[in-house]
């Protein structure tokens, strides 16, 4: 066993880190109209400095900009597609926590006309982490992957005029990320990562209940969904690794679905043709590693063990430990270690402090290189 000098890394993180307070004051003048476009492109500069300098620091070999200039880890991407638009009605996710419910409702999406891609989406936010980056330490793109554009709208989301056909849909929609990844290979982007709560989400009988409502077939719409990321992936540029990330929900320290991998665990290994995969297992909501029998040789597992969801630390032990028993199902040459999901999917942040993130990245560097050397 040794570290590895390509992605995943041992020591790897999810992609979105806290906010520092002068970016969030930034966006909020922005919003009311106090400060220019350019003016919070500065203060987002120079927050991302220091956030990769923070990556650095900590020993981590990959960086990401925290998603710095985001307010939504999957929006965001997804509204600067060709052929879809904000729609007027709101989704309602309901989020769950130790201290109660809450409600997340942001505004939904319309299929309105052809998918394609006229730019590459998050360009300039690649190139610009590219340039800061220190030599040695590999730049991540994190971007959501084209399951997230159906799962919660469905067929009603989708204009029946403009796709009679769902199949062209997808089609079109694995050719426009086709293209996106084909864009970022020639930008230099040799790590990317597609973020997915869909295949993490079905998981759980009650999210598969919610989508048959929604007139989806529950029983294989994880496997319509790897088809489609499979089709985008197709052509990846060579050099390039590609992972996904599985969550069920991370908003606020709250979540929004349970249960093991078992529902998708055979197809999500076998058939989705990515390189690695970043997986929840920080608490019992997630369900034992036994699904991590199906990964075969060549793929590598990134045990999110360390939870961005509560402050408290973990041990160096108990991480081993659980590295250990999951290493009963996948050769341990095959598992890294990261955080269980980002630490702000949307720019509100997990009820966690700076302190207390930096120390949790310093501790999955710190096991990693107990375990691996």
């Amino acid at each position: 066993m040794s570290q590895r000098s390509i992605p995943p890394f041992r020591a790897d993180h999810v992609g979105s880190l806290l906010r520092p307070p002068e970016l969030h004051a930034a966006r909020e003048r922005a919003a009311r109209g106090e400060i220019t476009a350019e003016e919070l492109k500065a203060v987002e500069d120079e927050a991302i400095r220091g956030v990769v300098e923070l990556q650095r620091q900590v020993g981590l070999s990959s960086a990401t900009d925290g998603e710095f200039r985001r307010a939504s880890w999957h929006m965001d991407f997804i509204y600067q597609l060709d052929g879809i638009s904000r729609s007027d009605e709101r989704l309602r996710v309901k989020f769950f926590n130790a201290a109660g419910d809450l409600e997340f409702s942001p505004p939904g999406l319309q299929v309105t006309g052809k998918i394609g891609l006229s730019e590459p989406i998050f360009a300039e936010h690649f190139e610009f982490l590219k340039s800061v980056v220190s030599e040695g330490v590999t730049p991540k793109l994190t971007i959501p992957s084209p399951s997230m554009v159906y799962y919660r709208g469905g067929r009603a989301a989708v204009d029946e005029t403009v796709y009679p056909d769902l199949e062209e849909f997808f089609a079109d929609l694995s050719a426009a990320y086709g293209r996106q990844i084909e864009a970022m290979g020639e930008r230099g982007c040799t790590y990317l990562q597609l973020d997915d709560t869909s295949l993490a989400y079905l998981n759980d009988p009650k999210q598969r209940e919610l989508v048959s409502r929604m007139g989806i077939d529950a029983d294989t719409l994880h496997l319509r969904n790897i088809r489609t990321m499979n089709a985008a992936i197709a052509a990846k540029p060579e050099g390039m690794t590609i992972t996904t990330h599985l969550c069920r929900g991370n908003f606020r320290s709250s979540w929004a679905a349970e249960g093991s991998y078992d529902f998708v665990a055979e197809a999500l290994f076998n058939e989705l043709n990515v390189d690695g995969y970043f997986l929840e297992f920080d608490d019992e909501r997630s369900g034992g590693f036994e699904p991590l029998r199906f990964v075969p040789k060549g793929k590598y597992v990134v045990l999110g063990l360390v939870t961005t969801k509560r402050g408290e630390l973990e041990s160096v032990d108990s991480l081993r430990r659980r590295i250990e028993q999951a290493a009963s199902y996948v050769d341990v040459d095959q598992l890294c270690l990261s955080p269980q999901c980002g630490f702000s999917s949307t720019e509100e942040g997990n009820d966690i402090t700076h302190d207390e993130q930096r120390r949790k990245l310093e501790l999955i560097v710190e096991t990693a290189e107990k375990v691996w050397g």
